[in-house]
């Protein structure tokens, strides 16, 4: 037993000291290549590297620490159960016609102005709205308020309109096409100029829409929406960290976060690896474009391999280690809490608390993104097919850099909790320890420490892509 432990002790070590020499060793970065390519920030925040990770580390280990001054079992358990019921009923029918309806016009407004509208990503509404509306607004409005998608999806309108239901829907399948299609859908943002070109977005916009109404006709809407829609998936798991939720009597308040420990939410492993993906999508956007990932691209396209082919691998290749070092945490975890529990169990248990670690992520890239292009999204909007010739963007202040950290750690601290009301349970009882958690505090720790690196330094484009 005494070498086991020895053993995943030589591996967190390992793990923690290619994170750091990975993120010191980082000479630009960008939060991803869409917002890159349409966003004019360029600078970091205006403290060295070194600080920014020497801090983060300081506020990791003390979280760790203090955690379980926060309270014991019962504590978590009331913050998992405390709801405030809202019965609003006929409000909630009216609002998702509204949002429906909104849902329906945006898709028609998106792919008309993309057609015939102007040909410049950062002058095209169809663009702006995609990428400054739907990937950063409502994704941020998704975890901090509530999921707006279930009413908003216009795919899910058309497809309860058609006939429906020819097929069941594999079991065994669970979230798994879902995690496919997401992983593809961040290599073709990076690959194809959907950010600079028009048409090319509408293109994508309208293969996905053939590709999700056709699965919804299959299969169900409510299976294929809740199981294999990528975009559904994807708001519905950031949705359970907000504090508003949709239930049969109306809207439920809760603690932020406390819905992501509910059985209903990541119910197997296939959903567990969503979430991984969600994480992971987030950090590859940045890791490509450190300066050991252009590296790596440059000598593998130099090899004759094509770039296409090589982010994508790289993209899967990476995704693979990611889901080894955290079945690697689990386990070890799992034998340290002695609990009875599967290692799947476990695996699925462990996996939501990392949403808040994507949602961090996520509003450290894209708050100042969005706060950038507000301008030019209005002017857009006020004439989408005669936009002024220089639209309006708000260059943010240095210190909104700070911003961004602070979504970070705040994502960090929540992940943090969240674990350990799930090692309280999965201990059944037990005497718990901050070395019970040691594995999985190690990853999100690491996880934080990427995401700091990859805000705190001037942002750059990929090489060999045209966005």
């Amino acid at each position: 037993m005494s070498g086991r432990s020895a053993q995943y002790r030589r591996t967190g070590l390992v793990i923690v000291l290619a994170v750091l020499t990975l993120t010191v060793g980082s000479g630009i970065v960008a939060a991803s290549n869409v917002a890159a390519g349409l966003s004019e920030r360029s600078v970091g925040i205006p403290i060295p590297l070194w600080l920014v990770l020497a801090t983060g580390s300081v506020f990791v280990a003390a979280s760790a620490l203090l955690t379980p001054f926060g309270g014991g079992h019962g504590r978590a358990e009331r913050f998992h159960h405390r709801t405030v019921g809202l019965h609003v009923d006929r409000l909630r029918r009216v609002g998702s016609l509204v949002l429906g309806v909104l849902g329906l016009a945006a898709l028609a407004f998106i792919v008309t102005v993309g057609l015939v509208g102007p040909q410049i990503g950062s002058f095209s509404a169809a663009v702006l709205v995609t990428f400054v509306v739907g990937r950063a607004l409502l994704t941020i409005v998704a975890y901090t308020v509530g999921n707006p998608w279930y009413a908003l999806n216009p795919w899910r309108r058309i497809a309860t309109r058609l006939p429906n239901g020819y097929v069941s829907y594999p079991d065994r399948l669970g979230s798994w096409p879902a995690v496919g299609a997401l992983l593809v859908l961040v290599w073709l943002e990076l690959v194809l100029p959907v950010s600079s070109s028009p048409r090319m977005l509408v293109t994508v916009i309208l293969a996905y829409s053939t590709f999700t109404i056709g699965g919804a006709v299959a299969v169900g809407p409510d299976t294929w929406f809740r199981n294999a829609d990528p975009i559904s998936v994807w708001f519905r798991l950031y949705g359970a960290l907000a504090p508003v939720g949709r239930t049969e009597d109306g809207l439920e308040l809760r603690y932020p976060g406390a819905r992501v420990r509910d059985d209903d939410v990541v119910t197997d492993v296939s959903a567990a690896a969503f979430v991984l993906a969600l994480v992971w999508s987030v950090t590859y956007s940045g890791l490509i474009v450190t300066r050991p990932g252009i590296r790596t691209v440059e000598a593998l396209v130099g090899i004759g391999l094509a770039p296409e082919l090589v982010y994508f691998g790289l993209l899967v290749v990476g995704f693979a280690l990611f889901l080894t070092v955290y079945w690697a945490a689990v386990v070890s975890t799992r034998r340290r809490t002695e609990t009875r529990l599967s290692r799947r169990d476990v695996a699925v248990r462990f996996a939501p608390p990392l949403l808040a670690i994507a949602a961090g992520a996520h509003f450290a890239h894209y708050v100042g993104f969005t706060i950038s292009l507000w301008p030019s999204l209005i002017d857009t909007l006020i004439a989408p097919f005669n936009p002024p010739e220089n639209p309006n963007q708000y260059l943010l202040p240095a210190w909104f850099g700070f911003v961004e950290i602070a979504g970070i750690l705040c994502g960090h601290v929540l992940a943090v909790w969240l674990s350990y009301a799930v090692s309280l349970e999965c201990a059944a009882g037990k005497q718990w320890t901050i070395r019970t958690l040691l594995p999985v505090l190690t990853l999100i720790a690491c996880l934080t420490l990427v995401s700091l690196a990859l805000v705190s330094l001037p942002p750059t484009e990929a090489v060999y892509v045209t966005n």
